[in-house]
């Protein structure tokens, strides 16, 4: 159990690390899950589009929700979008670059499946085969053929087994075709995702390096806040869970020596070190108007003066800041008799 805590809390401390690995796992998960993936094209003039383009965009779609689903930070955008405005503004620039980073480290697995299925040219075979020019790569001038039969013979296409028109146009000729002009789009989309990403991480901070640099600073702040509010929370509860229970079997023991007459038992040394780790909220209401005024009313971000215990804006409000007043300076006088 303690190897599982040190692995978890490595992750925690690496998290950027972690959510790039992360990624590293979906974008291989997608590859993996197109290659097992049955290609089963319906040759149909009505159906083909609709099953090639659902293959293309659907599973991106889904990837790129999934990779938001895994991000822990999701919860934390929303929570910082959402949340009053209190003693503590909200920077639109840090939200931005919260959102920029999730979702560039979420469109990687989608940009893998797209550019491996145009690649691979299955989906866009299936997709436009009654779209292949007849006039130029087959006979146009078939005679007994309907503009409706020519459609019905080229959305059998994709399917070999079953294609009865190669006196219109050479089964092999039409697939070379579109699985040309498909590896064409798979190479012009991974030569735009790449130039992007190099725009994005190597030329946004040197238009604004300031304004990165601030973005940056107080997004880790909101990250690294949240997760000591919530250890913090964690052993508060635990000290609260370990002075009630030690409470309960105190008054078991005062019923058990009022019955038996037996010398009380002394009590445990780490009660005054859990109560005292309390920090005086010891009742659930008390708690609850702490935690809700966490979220209303976060403390400013200034560190001076002093922050006196009524100043977190759940006790105390509206009073008047007060000072500690300055030092009564002393004066001492000696006689001599001599």
């Amino acid at each position: 159990m303690d190897k599982f805590r040190m692995i978890f809390q490595f992750f925690q401390s690496n998290q950027e690390s972690f959510m790039n690995g992360i990624c590293g796992i979906m974008a291989l998960a997608s590859t993996q899950m197109y290659s097992a993936f049955d290609f089963n094209c319906p040759c149909l003039p009505h159906y083909n589009l609709a099953y090639g383009l659902g293959i293309l965009l659907v599973p991106p779609f889904i990837l790129f929700l999934l990779g938001f689903v895994l991000n822990n930070n999701i919860s934390m955008l929303a929570e910082e979008w959402r949340r009053p405005q209190g003693q503590r503004g909200k920077d639109p620039a840090v939200l931005r670059y919260m959102f920029c980073s999730m979702a560039q480290r979420a469109m990687i697995a989608p940009a893998v499946w797209v550019s491996v299925t145009l690649l691979d040219g299955k989906c866009i075979t299936c997709a436009f085969c009654t779209s292949v020019p007849v006039e130029s790569l087959g006979n146009a001038s078939h005679p007994r053929l309907s503009q409706g039969e020519i459609q019905r013979v080229l959305a059998r296409i994709p399917c070999k087994d079953i294609y009865n028109g190669q006196q219109l146009i050479a089964n092999e000729v039409a697939v070379r075709y579109l699985r040309c002009i498909s590896q064409a789009l798979g190479w012009c989309f991974v030569l735009l995702m790449t130039t992007l990403a190099f725009l994005v991480r190597s030329l946004r901070p040197c238009f604004s390096q300031v304004a990165f640099l601030k973005s940056r600073y107080w997004s880790h702040y909101i990250d690294i806040e949240r997760r000591l509010f919530d250890e913090t929370c964690a052993e508060h509860a635990r000290s609260f869970a370990k002075v009630c229970i030690q409470q309960f079997f105190e008054g078991m023991s005062t019923d058990l020596v009022a019955a038996h007459c037996h010398l009380p038992r002394k009590a445990p040394a780490d009660a005054g070190e859990a109560a005292e780790k309390l920090l005086g909220i010891t009742d659930q209401g008390t708690m609850n108007m702490a935690l809700k005024s966490w979220h209303r009313c976060k403390p400013p971000l200034h560190l001076h003066p002093p922050a006196l215990p009524t100043g977190n804006g759940w006790a105390g409000e509206g009073q008047p800041p007060t000072y500690p007043s300055a030092p009564r300076r002393e004066t001492a006088a000696y006689y001599s008799w001599v």
